[in-house]
């Protein structure tokens, strides 16, 4: 279907049903763009320095050795 009979088409569609597919259309975009922004792809070692842990991680904690 080429621009020019789908252009026909919708012209000749009264107004109400003109913006049922002015709707539809928007519609469409919004779903194209989530799809763009889903399909980014992460980048492996992106937060590689930003995330800190302090050197005594994997020592027990005093609160809990009565539970140890």
């Amino acid at each position: 279907m080429d621009k020019l009979s789908l252009y026909t088409q919708i012209n000749n569609l009264p107004s109400n049903l003109k913006q049922e597919v002015l709707d539809f259309v928007q519609f469409l975009e919004m779903k194209l763009k989530k799809e763009r922004k889903l399909k980014k792809h992460r980048r492996f070692g992106v937060l590689k320095g930003k995330i800190k842990m302090s050197d005594d991680f994997d020592e027990p904690l005093e609160d809990f050795k009565e539970y140890m």
